[in-house]
């Protein structure tokens, strides 16, 4: 009877470790955020952001959590410097008045042990709109590198440009933008 109890309370406490939020730091070089548009419809062009950081808060014994993502406007990268000057200029990005990017969640989705969808707000250039990010890719295990526990996780979604006042040439050039969101965050 005292081994039962005994039991009982080791598989409780263990339970209530697991039970607690557990909270992941971005690592940024390889958490590279990137956006696709059409380009006149000749192609799908693709740049990305090389300066991101946040953090990831996941209760996975209440199935809850929290994003909270910046991203650094002016690390855009469209393979071209001219175009990068370009994209950040008024009519785009205008990193002279809006260095950052942010998302912000508190309500994460879960299907089973997976997280499979996150609602926040996406803001640009000081405009905020609510954006359900989509899951793709999920895993939580210990990282070989840093032996930590580590996640990756790749999201996307769908806006539209003239939502965050950025429709300089729509409808030639897309309004439309596929925002891919990969992450790797390591456990604190």
């Amino acid at each position: 009877m005292k081994r039962t109890i005994a039991t009982l309370i080791a598989a409780f406490l263990s339970t209530a470790a697991f039970a607690a939020p557990e909270t992941y730091m971005i690592e940024p070089s390889h958490s590279m955020p990137r956006f696709e548009y059409s380009h006149f419809g000749y192609s799908l062009q693709l740049s990305r952001f090389d300066k991101v950081s946040g953090s990831i808060t996941l209760d996975r014994a209440k199935k809850t959590g929290a994003i909270d993502v910046t991203i650094d406007a002016k690390s855009v990268n469209t393979g071209s410097a001219l175009f990068n000057e370009h994209i950040q200029a008024a009519d785009f990005f205008d990193t002279e008045m809006f260095p950052t990017i942010t998302y912000k969640s508190s309500k994460v989705k879960f299907d089973g042990d997976k997280v499979a969808a996150v609602e926040g707000v996406l803001t640009i250039k000081d405009i905020s709109k609510p954006v359900t990010l989509t899951i793709n890719s999920f895993l939580c295990m210990p990282h070989p590198m840093v032996k930590k526990e580590a996640c990756g996780v790749t999201a996307t979604a769908k806006v539209k440009r003239s939502d965050f006042n950025m429709s300089k040439n729509v409808p030639y050039v897309g309004d439309e933008v596929t925002l891919t969101i990969p992450v790797e965050a390591i456990k604190q």
